[in-house]
């Protein structure tokens, strides 16, 4: 069905119905109500996602036309743009240089943490991304070749990644956060011939040795790289080893020689991020060089509003999806400045960070986390920091990684006086799912409701069986086939796993792993996950990893993890283990010195951001009959419901003796 505008717009008395979410109604239309410029966008992308996306391809600078916008000759696998060659990096940064902008800021870069700053204008980096990838070429690095890059946010992790797609080289950036075991599993996955680093990380209170951990990591890989790259910081130099190279030799204009833009297909990996599986295993999402170039190009004009020479600003990280698509590419794309920040909401000096950085650059829109916000309002619930910042260019606040809370929406609306747009989206999508799209047209906005499905999504809310549920019901939400460009399209080496994981639930369907519901207006809402990955302030961890490092102490016998709601960041991992027959800790402290062990394991082996803190020793865990734990039925207890006990459950009696375990605080 096709939803038409409310004739009641404008007079406050209901939401307007928007064409493009797939509604689930009667089948009527009222042909006296008049289709909105989102609507037009939505349908046309979904009717003619040829026409559509061939247009918003204009917007790239093409070696070679493609000859096919979409090619649909083998589902479930598409691929957009057949036939078109172009340059990514050509297209975030030299076209720019070309055009006769090469003077105006590319990156600012600000890190409180250091008390420096700097900035990057767009010939400048064509020059060290030009360099950097002569420098891979001199090492043997060629198209198609993997390189991991394993840096904090500073503007060498952007060159790097912006050297490789120059080059054709396909980047995998992990995030400086994980531990060797995470970085092991990515490098034996990935096999790199060149890993780059930073000697270290940065934190407001301490620093974090990177070299140690790579170390640590190539040593538990059965693939070794060709090569390490150090970008030397001094708060923490590296030691150096045979393997190692120092990055400013490499980048020494008398020593090198710079790289031209290869060719890629429109179809090539562009890069590789590793999203948490379910089973512990991580998952490699590929991006492709077309798609990619192309929704990312059309979304900072269309879904949040930038035109070229303004200032974005992604508050997030480079290891993150967010920071892959909104610090580094889309807004060199789109000819914007962007900023990389190193530091944190608060801390660095305090809750006032993002307002005095949003002022001092010129910030047009501001992207980050609902728990960014909720620890600045935590820190200085008045706002009164944000007085004495002049954040006159700040039109929008966009907050994205985890369910934004009425409370926090209303909060910073409030306090900065502009609209606070909710969007979803996932690392395996790359982009915007649902979002209100202030560049096409600025819809009611909905508390607690990322809006309406942007232009390309085919989202439709679907029952155990796969039949659409009506307005109002939950169930799990899916993107009919074929997904727009931009998204995954399939796993690194990993195409049966692709199809198992993503596409095999419903037929026709991608399965994002999402429940929720869509309103009678067409509003999409999203009420978590259905599957047993975490979300940490934004940052996606299995529930796998995070039992493997506690399964490892010599104690324990069997753990679980599950998410339970947290105020501030979203989710939080809270664990559960029975310990091994014999294993005594009756005498004074014995728990607690366990239960700091494993909280120290898990921060060894998956890293700080799992931000475990509390264990708990039980006698048994609940099963069904053929062996599985219920983990969503203790999340629900934890949050403080009261679900139904599933038929399949083995012993009724375990549940019940946990309840006063996962209900205390």
């Amino acid at each position: 069905m096709v939803m038409r505008r409310s004739p009641h717009e404008g007079d406050g008395s209901s939401h307007p119905k928007v064409t493009g979410v797939a509604y689930q109604g009667d089948g009527d239309e009222d042909a006296g109500m008049t289709e909105g410029t989102y609507a037009r966008a939505h349908r046309r992308s979904i009717e003619d996602p040829e026409g559509f996306w061939g247009e918003a391809a204009r917007g790239i600078d093409w070696v070679t036309e493609p000859t096919k916008v979409l090619d649909d000759s083998r589902p479930p696998f598409y691929r957009w743009f057949q036939g078109g060659q172009l340059n990514t990096c050509f297209n975030a940064v030299d076209r720019h240089v070309i055009a006769g902008r090469g003077d105006q800021p590319a990156i600012h870069y600000d890190s409180p943490v250091t008390g420096s700053s700097r900035t990057l204008t767009y010939a400048e980096l064509q020059d060290q991304v030009s360099r950097f990838g002569g420098a891979l070429r001199a090492l043997g690095v060629d198209k198609g070749d993997r390189v991991v890059i394993y840096m904090p946010m500073v503007p060498e992790a952007a060159i790097a990644m912006l050297a490789c797609a120059r080059i054709g080289a396909v980047h995998s950036v992990v995030f400086g956060g994980f531990a060797p075991g995470e970085l092991a599993a990515r490098i034996e996955d990935a096999t790199p011939k060149v890993v780059v680093i930073a000697s270290c990380g940065i934190e407001p209170k301490r620093v974090v040795p990177y070299k140690p951990m790579l170390d640590a990591a190539i040593e538990r890989s059965t693939h070794k790289p060709d090569h390490c790259v150090v970008l030397q910081r001094e708060q923490a130099p590296a030691e150096m080893g045979p393997r190692d190279l120092d990055w400013s030799v490499l980048m020494d204009p008398d020593l090198g020689t710079k790289s031209e833009c290869v060719t890629m297909e429109a179809t090539d990996p562009l890069y590789i991020l590793y999203t948490s599986g379910t089973t512990g295993r991580p998952k490699g999402i590929v991006r492709d060089n077309g798609g990619h170039a192309v929704s990312l190009h059309w979304s900072m004009k269309n879904v949040y509003g930038i035109e070229p020479g303004e200032v974005f600003w992604a508050a997030s990280d480079v290891g993150w999806v967010v920071g892959h698509s909104y610090i580094v590419y889309a807004p060199l794309l789109a000819g914007c400045t962007t900023v990389m920040y190193e530091g944190k909401p608060v801390g660095t000096p305090d809750a006032g960070a993002l307002w005095r950085v949003a002022a001092q650059y010129g910030v047009s829109a501001l992207f980050t986390a609902p728990t960014a916000i909720r620890a600045v309002k935590k820190e200085d619930p008045d706002g009164l920091l944000i007085a004495g910042h002049d954040l006159s260019k700040l039109r929008t606040l966009f907050l994205a990684g985890e369910r934004l809370d009425p409370d926090t929406y209303f909060w910073a609306g409030q306090r900065l006086g502009i609209p606070v747009i909710d969007h979803w989206w996932q690392t395996e999508t790359g982009w915007a799912i649902a979002a209100n799209c202030i560049g096409l047209e600025l819809l009611p906005i909905k508390a607690g409701s990322p809006t309406v499905a942007v232009p390309g999504y085919d989202v439709h809310v679907l029952d155990e069986k796969g039949q659409q549920v009506t307005p109002g019901t939950e169930g799990a939400i899916c993107i009919k086939l074929p997904m727009p460009p931009g998204t995954l399209p399939t796993l690194w080496q990993a195409d049966d796993r692709y199809v198992a994981e993503y596409l095999s639930a419903f037929e026709g369907y991608y399965l994002t792993g999402d429940g929720g519901f869509i309103d009678e207006d067409g509003y999409l809402y999203v009420m978590g996950r259905t599957d047993d990955v975490l979300n940490v302030a934004g940052h996606r961890l299995s529930t796998g990893s995070l039992e493997a490092a506690l399964a490892g102490h010599p104690s324990v016998a069997e753990c679980a993890v599950i998410g339970v709601a947290d105020q501030l960041k979203g989710q939080v991992p809270r664990a559960l283990v029975v310990l091994k027959a014999g294993v005594d800790v009756s005498g004074e402290g014995a728990v607690e010195a366990l239960q700091a062990e494993l909280v120290q394991r898990v921060r060894d082996e998956v890293g700080a951001v799992a931000a475990l803190h509390l264990v708990d020793v039980v006698v048994a865990l609940p099963k069904t009959r053929s062996g599985k734990i219920l983990r969503k039925t203790m999340r629900q207890i934890a949050d403080g419901g009261s679900p139904a006990v599933p038929s399949t459950i083995e012993d009724a009696s375990v549940l019940e003796a946990l309840k006063p375990v996962l209900t205390r605080g």
